[in-house]
C-alpha cells in the first residue's frame, strides 16, 4: 500500500520543525521495512517552497502536500495538527483507512 504519514511540522524553532520531520520520516522508515511505499506531504512540499517566490505559503504547502495525500491508500497519523487533520480528512472523505498506530497498519500481502 501507499501510505501517507502525517503529523504535526510547525513550531516555534526550526530545532522543533527538524524534530517533527524526523518523527515523520522515521514513521515512513518503519512503513517501508514493512513492506509498503511511505510518502511525507512536507518532504514534497518544503524544498519546493523553500524556492519559490509566492506570498501564503501555508497555502502552497497545503497544496502540494493534500496533492501527495490524494495518491495514498491510507494514511498514518502520528500527532494532529490544523494541517495533518487535512490530511486525514482527506483521506477519510475517499473512504480511505487512517491508522494511528503503526501496529495497525496491516502487512502487505
Amino acid at each position: 500500500m501507499i501510505i501517507g504519514v502525517a503529523g504535526p511540522y510547525s513550531a516555534d524553532t526550526e530545532e522543533k520543525r527538524k524534530s517533527n520531520l524526523d518523527a515523520m520520516n522515521i514513521a515512513a522508515a518503519k512503513l517501508l521495512e514493512m513492506g509498503h511505499i511511505p510518502l511525507i506531504g512536507m518532504n514534497a512540499a518544503l524544498p519546493v517552497i523553500e524556492k519559490a517566490d509566492v506570498k501564503d505559503k501555508y497555502k502552497a504547502t497545503m497544496d502540494i502536500s493534500l496533492a501527495v495525500l490524494d495518491k495514498c491508500d491510507g494514511i498514518l497519523m502520528i500527532g494532529e495538527s490544523p494541517g495533518a487533520n487535512k490530511e486525514r480528512d482527506l483521506v477519510l472523505s475517499k473512504g480511505l483507512p487512517v491508522y494511528y498506530k503503526i501496529e495497525d497498519v496491516p502487512k502487505p500481502e
